[in-house]
């Protein structure tokens, strides 16, 4: 089990990309969260197994149509037991 500290620049924001995020985690069985930044960043912290983890990162930076990602920058961060599904948080 991973965790994954993720900011994701870009047009990232008003494009549906946290909709698209927590649909992936779903098909992933991946748990955490998801939430724009005001700066016009996306942040989320992504938990899982590792290949899973790694998948997810890589829609991440694909992003959906109409979104422009220029940048992920991906942190370690220590796995947590309390998390449970994957959720946008406003």
């Amino acid at each position: 089990m991973i965790r994954r500290h993720v900011i994701v620049s870009g047009a990232v924001q008003g494009v549906g990309y946290r909709y698209l995020a927590r649909k992936h985690a779903e098909r992933l069985e991946i748990s955490g969260w998801v939430r724009n930044l005001p700066d016009g960043t996306v942040e989320a912290e992504v938990q899982g197994p590792s290949r899973a983890v790694r998948e997810m990162l890589r829609r991440l930076e694909q992003g959906p149509p109409g979104s422009r990602v220029t940048g992920l920058t991906v942190d370690e961060v220590e796995p947590r037991g309390d998390d449970e599904g994957f959720r946008i948080i406003r």
